[in-house]
Formats: C-alpha cells, sequence, structure tokens
C-alpha cells in the first residue's frame, strides 16, 4: 500500500507515514446532505501507530503521542528522521457525516478559489472582500432614494402620490400644494424616521464589531502584531486565543495542543452551547508561521450558506499529492475558543463571504390574512370613489349646459373677467374641460375615503401588541430565562384564526433531556429495578470525578458487570458498555465541584442528547469516560483506566440513521462499534449468529417503543489487519479524490459496516415538556387540529400521542404503511369507502409513514390523502424527511383557505416553519436554525396557550375592528362632504378648510384607533381561557369579513344622512345670517360640528366650536375649486 507523500520535498530515505485525515466523507453514506442532524464534525486526527498493528503494552498506557507527519522545517528534523527506520502509521479516520454531505460534492476550477498561505497579496488576486462587514441597509447617499422605494411597494402610497401630483396642476388645485402633500409626507416620514434609527443602531454594530483586535501575522515583522478585524484579508494568517472570537472563516494549520484539537463554542452561529471539537492537520501542526508561504495552497470552494459544509485540499511543493479538508479543520467567524489555548489558521472566507454573514438574511416578510383581505375591501372602496366622482361630475356638467347662458351672470362664475380696464377673457376652458377638471377635483377632494393612515397605523398597533406579548409572564420561560420573541411584526392579528398546528415530537412535545431507562443485552431486559448509585467515581490526580448527572441503574445487571468469574452474559454486558462508552463524539469536561474540596464533575459535551445520555448511563455502570483526543480515548472500567486507539469513525446522520466507530482495544484487537435505529441496524446485522438473541431484542424494541422510549441497536464486529488495511486503502483512495468522492466513501462505509453481531438496545426516555396534554387538549377544544410530524419510528410517536392526549382510546385507527404506490392507493381508497360509512360521532385517527409519502406526496394521490387527512381527527406522520413535512403542510395550504401553524426546535423544522402561515421556533437544545427561521419564538409547547387563545383572540378582535373603524370614520367624512356637494351647485365646495381635510386621518382621528388596537379587550384573559372555544370567532372570520364591511359602510352612509340632513331641514328656514355669507356658512359649522360627537373625534369638536377655524370659509369667492376675488 503506497505511503501518503509529505507536501514538502523530503529526502529519499525520509520516513513516510499515512495520515488518515477524515475529512469530508460522513453523510456520503448515502450520497446526501442530512438535514435534521445537528451534529457537527469531529475530526479525529490521532497519533501515528506503527504499521504492523503490533505495539508495546507500555504504548497503550502511555500518554504520550507519537511522532506526526508534518513538514520539513529545518536540517535538524530531517537528519533525525533520516536516522529512523521508514515505518507505516495509521491515524483515525472518520467518514463525517449528517450535514456534512453536502461537503462531498466534486468542485472544480470554477468552483473553488486559491489561497496561498501566508501570502495575502497573491491570494487575493481575484479580489476577495477584505474582512469588515456591514449589516446596514442604508448609507447618506442611498437612504433617501432606497427607503422611498421601499415604502413605495405599497400600492396605496403610490395612489396617494398620483392625487398630490394631481393637486399641484392649477386648474385642479382642490387643497393647496403643501396641504396637498403633508399627509402623505407625513406617513413617508415617521415610517422614515424608524428605519433611519434601526439603520443607525446597525452602523454603531458594525463600527463595534470591525474594530475589534486580532492577532495577525506580519511576515515582514516575522512576529504576530495586532490588527482591527477589518484589516484581515484571504491568506493572512490569523491567532485566535482561549475566550476570543474568531474573527473569519479560518483553515487550522496549528492549536495549543499537541494533538491538534481546539475546542470552540458555536452558541453565537447555532445557538448550540455545546462544545465542539476541530483539529488542525498533522502536515501543518508542527510548522511554525515564519516558515509558512505561498508554496503552500488550500484550494477550496467558493462561498456558501452551508455552515455544515466545507470541501477543500490542501498542497504544498508536491502539487500531484495533497491533503482533503473538511469541516472539522474549519473554524467559522463568530465562534469563541474554549478550553483551548491558541489556535493558528489561515483565514479562507473574509467579511460578506463568511457563511455567517451569508446566513444572516432576513426571514421572508408575510402577509396577514386581514391585510389581504383589506385589499379586496380598498379595490371596493375605489369604485365606490369613481362612482361618487363620476356622479358628482355627470351633475356638474349637467348644471353648467343648464346654466351656460348665464354664467357671466352668477355672483361667482363667469366667463369674462371685468376686474381691469378692458374686458378680457376670464379663466374659462369650455364646458368640456371644466367637467373634466370637476372629475379630477372631486377625487382630491374625496380621496380620504382610502385611508392613507391605515397603514402607519396597522404597523404601530402591531408594534405595541408585540411589546405586550413579549412582557406577558405566562409565556416567559423560567427553565431558560427567555422570553416570548416577536421576530415578524406582520402577522400578529394571524395568531386568532390557526386552524392547523403542524408539531415536531422531540424537543418540542418532549423536553430533549434524554434519560436512560431500559436496556436489552444479549437477549434478557434489564429494566425491573431501578435506583440511583452514586459511588461511581474515579481518582485522578488526588481528586474524586464524578459524573455531573446521576442516572437509574439495574442492579441485577451492576451485579453481573461486576461478577469476577467471567462468563459469556457478563462478557456481552461488558462490550455492550465499552461500546457505548466509545463509540461517540462526546467529549468529557472536568468542572469544579460545590458539593466539597477535592471533587469535580465530569461534564460530557456533545451535540446529541441521545450520545450524552448513553455516555452517561455507561459511567453509571462503571464504564467512565475520563479522556478523548484526536486519537484515542481512556476509560475508566471499574477503577482501572484503559486506553482505546480511535482508528476511524463514521458519525451519524439522518440517513444513514447509524454511526459507527474502529477501536483497538488494549489487547492489541480490532473492533467496529455500530449503533443506530433498529431500520438502519437489522438490515446489517448477521443473522446466522445469534438468531434468539435478535428475536428477543426485536420484542424488547417494540416493548420500548409502545411505552414511548427512543431506542437504539448497539452491535459489533471483530476486525483483522488486512480488513482494516483494506479499509484503510479504500479511504485513501477516496479522501484524496478530487472527482468521485462522495460516492467512494458511501461504498467504504457500507462495506465497512455489515455482518455486524447484535450486543443489544436501549431505551431512552424523552419526557413530555410541562403542561402539554393540557395544551393539546385545549387546542383541541378551540376547534384547532394538532397533526404531529416527527422522525421517530411509529410505536415511539403513538405511545407520544397517547401520553400527550392527542390520541384517545376511543378514537378508531387508521394506518397507512404502503410499501408501493398501489398499495397505499388501495390503503386510501378504503380508509376513504370505511370513513364515509362511519357515523360522524366517530373519532378517526390517521398514522402515516414517511415511505408511504414518498409515493403520495407530489403525485395524484395527494387528492385521496388530503380527504382522508382532513376528515380525521388526528393525524400522526412518522418517519418523514424535514421536506415531506413541508409537504404536509403544503398539502392544506393549497387547498384549503385555514390558517397553519408549524412549530419545532430544529434544523429539521425549518422547512415546515417556513411553509405554514406562521412559524413558531423552540428555544430548544437543538440550535438556533428553528428560531431563525420562524416569525415567533418561544421556550415552552405549552405556550401556544395564551399565544392563540389569549393574545391570537385579542390581536384579530382589535385589528379587525380598527380596520373597520377606519373604513367607517372616513366613509362618514366623504358622505358628507358629498351631501355639502349637493348644496353648492355641485362646485366641489368643502364644508371644511384644506387642513383640517388634510390631517383628518392622518393626525385628528388616528391616535383613538391605534389605542383602542393596542389595549381593547372584549374578553378577559380568565374566561378565554376557561372558553377555549371562544376562539372560534376568528377561525370563521367574525371579526372582519365583507358582510361587516358592507354593514359598516350602509351604517356610515345613514349616520352621514342623519349628520347632514338634520341640521340642513332645521335650519332650512332660519333667518340666522353670520358674517352676512349665508346659510351655507352655518350649516357647514353646525355639519361638521356633529361628525367628532358621532365619530368620536375630540380634535374636531374644538374645531367645531370655533367658526374662525373657517369650516366653509372657501365657499365665499370659490367656484369650482378656484378662488375669485370677492365682490
Amino acid at each position: 500500500m503506497a505511503a501518503e507523500r509529505p507536501l514538502l520535498l523530503l529526502p529519499a530515505n525520509t520516513p513516510q507515514s499515512y495520515d488518515f485525515s477524515p475529512n469530508d466523507a460522513a453523510a456520503a453514506v448515502n450520497g446526501g446532505a442530512a438535514t435534521s442532524s445537528s451534529t457537527a464534525s469531529l475530526s479525529l486526527k490521532s497519533a501515528t501507530f506503527a504499521g504492523k498493528l503490533s505495539h508495546d503494552d507500555k504504548r497503550h498506557t502511555k500518554p504520550s503521542i507519537s511522532t506526526f507527519s508534518s513538514f520539513t522545517v529545518s536540517s535538524t528534523t530531517t537528519k533525525q528522521r533520516q536516522t529512523t527506520p521508514p515505518t507505516r502509521s495509521y491515524s483515525p479516520r472518520r467518514l463525517e457525516s449528517g450535514h456534512f454531505a453536502a461537503s462531498q460534492k466534486d468542485i472544480n476550477e470554477a468552483q473553488s478559489r486559491m489561497v496561498y498561505v501566508n501570502d495575502p497579496d497573491r491570494s487575493n488576486i481575484d479580489g476577495h472582500p477584505n474582512n469588515s462587514i456591514s449589516t446596514a441597509k442604508y448609507s447618506l447617499l442611498t437612504f433617501l432614494p432606497k427607503n422611498l422605494f421601499e415604502q413605495f411597494h405599497r400600492i396605496a402610497y403610490i395612489y396617494f402620490l398620483v392625487l398630490v401630483c394631481i393637486n399641484q396642476i392649477p386648474q385642479l388645485g382642490v387643497f393647496s400644494p403643501a396641504a396637498s402633500i403633508l399627509p402623505l409626507a407625513l406617513v413617508l416620514s415617521v415610517t422614515a424616521v424608524k428605519d433611519a434609527y434601526e439603520d443607525y443602531r446597525r452602523h454603531l454594530s458594525d463600527r463595534l464589531e470591525n474594530s475589534r483586535p486580532a492577532t495577525v501575522f506580519s511576515p515582514a515583522a516575522a512576529s504576530f502584531v495586532s490588527k482591527p478585524w477589518k484589516a484581515i484579508r484571504v491568506g493572512d494568517v490569523v491567532k485566535v486565543h482561549t475566550n476570543e472570537a474568531v474573527p473569519c472563516d479560518l483553515v487550522l494549520l496549528s492549536t495549543s495542543d499537541p494533538t491538534g484539537v481546539a475546542y470552540l463554542q458555536t452558541i453565537n452561529l447555532d445557538g448550540e452551547s455545546n462544545l465542539k471539537t476541530r483539529y488542525a492537520k498533522q502536515e501543518t501542526l508542527s510548522v511554525s508561521p515564519e516558515n509558512l508561504n505561498s508554496t503552500i495552497v488550500i484550494r477550496c470552494e467558493n462561498p456558501n450558506r452551508n455552515i455544515y459544509s466545507f470541501h477543500a485540499n490542501l498542497t504544498g511543493n508536491d502539487r500531484h499529492r495533497g491533503v482533503s479538508l473538511g469541516p472539522s479543520n474549519i473554524v467559522l467567524r463568530g465562534c469563541e475558543l474554549k478550553n483551548t489555548t491558541w489556535v493558528v489558521g489561515v483565514a479562507v472566507y473574509t467579511g460578506r463571504e463568511t457563511k455567517v454573514m451569508l446566513n444572516s438574511s432576513v426571514v421572508p416578510s408575510k402577509r396577514s390574512r386581514l391585510e389581504t383581505q383589506m385589499n379586496r375591501e380598498t379595490l371596493i372602496l375605489a369604485v365606490a370613489l369613481l362612482a361618487i366622482c363620476s356622479t358628482v361630475t355627470a351633475l356638474a356638467g349637467a348644471w353648467l349646459f343648464r346654466h351656460r347662458d348665464q354664467l357671466n351672470d352668477l355672483p361667482y362664475y363667469r366667463k369674462r373677467d371685468f376686474s381691469g380696464e378692458k374686458i378680457g377673457k376670464y379663466d374659462y376652458y369650455g364646458i368640456v374641460w371644466e367637467i373634466v377638471f370637476t372629475f379630477f377635483m372631486a377625487v382630491i377632494l374625496f380621496q380620504v375615503l382610502i385611508p392613507i393612515a391605515l397603514y402607519i397605523s396597522m404597523e404601530l398597533v402591531r408594534l405595541g401588541q408585540a411589546f405586550f406579548m413579549i412582557q406577558d409572564k405566562n409565556m416567559f420561560d423560567k427553565e431558560t430565562g427567555k422570553r416570548f420573541q416577536c421576530r415578524s411584526l406582520n402577522i400578529n392579528e394571524d395568531l386568532g384564526q390557526i386552524k392547523y398546528v403542524f408539531s415536531d415530537k422531540t424537543g418540542t412535545l418532549t423536553e430533549n433531556k434524554m434519560e436512560f431507562h431500559s436496556v436489552s443485552i444479549a437477549g434478557e431486559d434489564y429494566s425491573a429495578t431501578a435506583t440511583i448509585d452514586d459511588s461511581i467515581s474515579v481518582m485522578e490526580k488526588g481528586d474524586k470525578w464524578k459524573p455531573k448527572l446521576r442516572v437509574r441503574t439495574d442492579t441485577k445487571l451492576v451485579g453481573l458487570l461486576r461478577e469476577s468469574k467471567r462468563s459469556e452474559k457478563r462478557e456481552f454486558a461488558r462490550e455492550f458498555f465499552l461500546a457505548l462508552a466509545s463509540c461517540n463524539t462526546i467529549v468529557p469536561i472536568v468542572t469544579e465541584s460545590k458539593e466539597a474540596a477535592g471533587v469535580k464533575f465530569i461534564d460530557y459535551q456533545g451535540e446529541s442528547p441521545d450520545e450524552q445520555a448513553l455516555v452517561y448511563a455507561a459511567a453509571a455502570y462503571g464504564f467512565v469516560l475520563v479522556e478523548r483526543t484526536s486519537g484515542h480515548i481512556v476509560v475508566d472500567v471499574f477503577g482501572e483506566k484503559q486506553r482505546f486507539d480511535i482508528l476511524g469513525l463514521h458519525e451519524f446522520d439522518s440517513d444513514r440513521k447509524r454511526m459507527s466507530v474502529i477501536v483497538r482495544l488494549p489487547d492489541k484487537t480490532l473492533k467496529l462499534f455500530v449503533k443506530g435505529a433498529d431500520s438502519s441496524m437489522l438490515g446489517i446485522l448477521k443473522k446466522t449468529a445469534n438468531a434468539d438473541v435478535i428475536r428477543a431484542t426485536e420484542m424488547h424494541l417494540q416493548s420500548y417503543s409502545s411505552t414511548g422510549l427512543r431506542t437504539l441497536v448497539i452491535g459489533a464486529r471483530e476486525l483483522n489487519r488486512k480488513q482494516l488495511e483494506e479499509w484503510h486503502s479504500s479511504y485513501e483512495k477516496a479522501s484524496t479524490a478530487l472527482l468521485g468522492r462522495g460516492s467512494l466513501l458511501k461504498a467504504l462505509a457500507n462495506h465497512i459496516e455489515n455482518d455486524v453481531r447484535i450486543l443489544g438496545a436501549s431505551g431512552i426516555e424523552d419526557k413530555l415538556q410541562q403542561g402539554v396534554p393540557e395544551a393539546i387538549e385545549s387546542l383541541r377544544q378551540a376547534g384547532i387540529k394538532v397533526w404531529i410530524l416527527t422522525g421517530d419510528k411509529q410505536e415511539t410517536a403513538v405511545s407520544i400521542g397517547y401520553s400527550s392526549r392527542l390520541l384517545t382510546p376511543e378514537m378508531t385507527r387508521i394506518t397507512i404503511n404502503g410499501s408501493s404506490k398501489e398499495s397505499c392507493k388501495k390503503t386510501l381508497e378504503e380508509s376513504a369507502l370505511a370513513l364515509g360509512s362511519k357515523a360522524r360521532s366517530t373519532r378517526h385517527a390517521l398514522v402515516i409513514d414517511g415511505k408511504s409519502l414518498l409515493y403520495i406526496l407530489e403525485t395524484e394521490l395527494e387528492e385521496e390523502l388530503f380527504q382522508v387527512a382532513t376528515t380525521c381527527h388526528v393525524v400522526l406522520c412518522c418517519r418523514v424527511a424535514p421536506l415531506q413535512k413541508a409537504g404536509i403542510v403544503a398539502l392544506i395550504k393549497k387547498r384549503t383557505d385555514d390558517m397553519t401553524l408549524a412549530i419545532g426546535d430544529g434544523a429539521n423544522d425549518v422547512s415546515m416553519i417556513q411553509m405554514a402561515d406562521v412559524g413558531i421556533g423552540i428555544s430548544g437544545k437543538e440550535g438556533r436554525q428553528a428560531v431563525m427561521a420562524s416569525d415567533f419564538a418561544m421556550g415552552q409547547f405549552r405556550f401556544l396557550v395564551p399565544l392563540l387563545l389569549v393574545h391570537g383572540h385579542w390581536n384579530y378582535q382589535r385589528m379587525a375592528y380598527m380596520i373597520l373603524y377606519n373604513f367607517y370614520r372616513n366613509s362618514v367624512f366623504v358622505f358628507v362632504l358629498l351631501w355639502y356637494v349637493l348644496y353648492t351647485a355641485f362646485s366641489l365646495t368643502s364644508a371644511v378648510t384644506e387642513w383640517s381635510s388634510a390631517l383628518y386621518s392622518v393626525i385628528y382621528t388616528a391616535l383613538p384607533t391605534i389605542v383602542v388596537g393596542i389595549l381593547d379587550k372584549d374578553l378577559s384573559r380568565r374566561t378565554l381561557v376557561k372558553y377555549p372555544q371562544l376562539y372560534g370567532a376568528g377561525q370563521r372570520e367574525e371579526g372582519y369579513n365583507l358582510k361587516l364591511f358592507i354593514l359598516t359602510m350602509l351604517d356610515s352612509f345613514w349616520q352621514s344622512l342623519v349628520i347632514f340632513f338634520v341640521p340642513c331641514l332645521a335650519y332650512r328656514h332660519s333667518t340666522v345670517d353670520g358674517s352676512s355669507i349665508g346659510d351655507l356658512w352655518t350649516l357647514a359649522v353646525v355639519v361638521m360640528g356633529h361628525i367628532p360627537r358621532d365619530g368620536n373625534m375630540g380634535v374636531l369638536v374644538l374645531l367645531s366650536c370655533n367658526p374662525c377655524c373657517g369650516y366653509g370659509s372657501k365657499v365665499q369667492g370659490q367656484g369650482f375649486g378656484r378662488v375669485l376675488p370677492a365682490k
């Protein structure tokens, strides 16, 4: 087997070594990226091992690490190596899995960039951006045009802008230019000021971020110097110290740990608080920065958003050979270095091209149902406005035609100008043009029929509603200290109209706190008794190390493990727990204890709660994982520390549903430990051996699942040297291949993971969150259908359904587990017939698996599934992929007008959350991907009750009332102006001053509606929670619909008649003639005084009490909107 050459040219007799650098292979086992796993890469880079796989026993107990293959940097080092006999060495291989599968794609020249280490000038020939970032939307030059462009995306604003432009034409000027511009300018200014303030804060944040100090190697000074973050360029070598943030995306070159390991916290990147491990390559581990030069080149993929993907090759002088780099070799901007003194890396992505910046896009905004329906009413009002203006224009034209011979004799309208010495032609364009002018002037006068201030009022109301939702103590998660979050302010009222809730199970309905509950070993169940043994501890340097969490153990199993007499059962059990302790990516972190002096806790940090539970269980039974390096682990077995060399790791992913590790035991034997879901493991077991054990284990798995436990199957396989070398050879070819790497690694994983001997199975309990059964019952009483979409097996999902009260014993269960399209079609048809024949009082539940959905979704069977699913009261979808979750949501959205809500906590729920009308993310243990993609975020599923039944109901009722009230008040105002015009010879004389008319809906009457929209409560919180059926008002659109709108318009029509004609009839024969201008003035003052009282507009009351404000003042000397010289 050919040895891998060092990257720099070495003397001919330089010892060669293998570096199994498992970079980017993992999810390649299935050839696709996993979407549900949130596991980060852990590339196990270990010490080299002797070629014949034969080492001294001292080698296995000694913590020192053998020499790594590395760059030759001095003649002394070369001379030392020349005196050493050639060896072959194996270092651990890792097939990186899960979401890392995306990194397995083949890249070519067009899809890659060249990074020359320690040579930023050469690396930036193509003009890569520097490391400065900008999250601001505007600059001083672009703010005004860009902000106005964004605001005028609302068609209503364009409508009012057109009216403002029309009013500027002298012949059509109903209002003065300033009065016509002010309402629109005020609305635009308020929004612009808000946007400017928000962007100013972004600029301040960017300035602070870009000015943070970084330690960058300077070739000129031959040392590290301090530079601001924004000065870092691609190719720079950067040093990061402990507790410092990583300034850009770096490929690790070396770390303070001699094995090249580094620990990072990615809470700023994905919200996960558990430490992640990253590794520097052996080839660069011992090379000092001053010896790094542009002959070392990294060819990596172009920047992309996938934070779990990285695909690159590192080469030296020998460009024909290279070392592959994967996600385990890169640290991303925003991570913090923990438990590691320092790391050195080369910048490959900077500034806006870093993965965190590429993922900083805002979630696409959604529009609420009410706002969409409001467009329909706005269109109706536009038609009504057109009808009113056309009617007034027709009547004005008829009046002009009838009095065409008398125009010169009328006091305020004439064809000729007699004011000068000579009789001249007055501003008169003929009847036709006057009719045209009248139409446009009518549009300007009655424009308030479409309320311009409604949009800005809705934004302010939603802001106020969001404030009270955030401050609600009933939605405060005391455990995490997190408040409710409003990430989208456009759909508050949609929370009051939800009909379907699509929920994930793990971490959403359950706590995602895994507790080891049951175990089956060699076909025997050990779940009868459970006690907590607090005596497990490890003595280390005079201190007592104890696992941080205590686990219940079975006394019978503990006794079996501690038997001094060797037996088959004991060896089976010990091998089982050794597999739990070694087949994982857990990192033990020792922390101080407050219990007593000399006592420390072992905190198992990992990215999977399941793995943490299994390792804590192994520790409770005497197999305590105390140390992990890049090449080995140390396990304390009943007080005796044993070292296990990790030669390779195939990490867990949601497609393979299993992981495996190649381990060299202290007795020099080689084993492959495998664990995974039963659906994945049962197919790779060696059926000819231990058939009875397999059958018994399957029965135990069925029993565990029926009680709601999460199950895993554990197995092992003995390997010999030849099999390891074959695996190594295949990996060597696959990991260095530039083309077809993914398919080669997939074949490699499938080849090694077979003929596995079953050891046993585990059952892990994921408890329901507090208040979940009560919350689901309240939602059901509110008329909301709850569907569970989970990747767990069917038995587990059904068990959780019963424990959460989603399923009840009296329900008739319909199960669809089809293996083909034909079988699915047959089952759907039979289910439809059964549902049609059953009485309506019978409740049904549909249980369907992901395999069946493969044959149903996006086919003609979708419609049949829709009919069956919507007839059932409950739907449980099991073993579903993320895109299938989104497909189920789309199934309802495409065929009904019902509002949908999706709630989840993991990355596999993002598609579902974004597909639903309302998306809610749970701030749980699986990162912040769901929260970042959601419209709202909260800590517990039970918070849905106050969110929907209380705030949702209030928000819907408030917003519906506010919209109708805006239409009502403006319609009354317009109709009164219309009746007044009928008595002014259709001259469009206004009963109110231009300023009062322009500011009527923008300022005078805006505040009362905003207060109502934020604070109004039609029912108390206690009543809404006690009687969930009240939520149905929003589902039935009782607060806002076309019928209510029409009734509101009829009511405004009727009230305008009363407001105008009662005073008109009362003053019809009056002799009051204030200021000698006739009863027209008096009528205007009285009429406009009634509008505030009827429409609850107190400001106009003050105006109506003061004739000097000028209601009807432009009657004097005005004809058809033109002010004439007074006689």
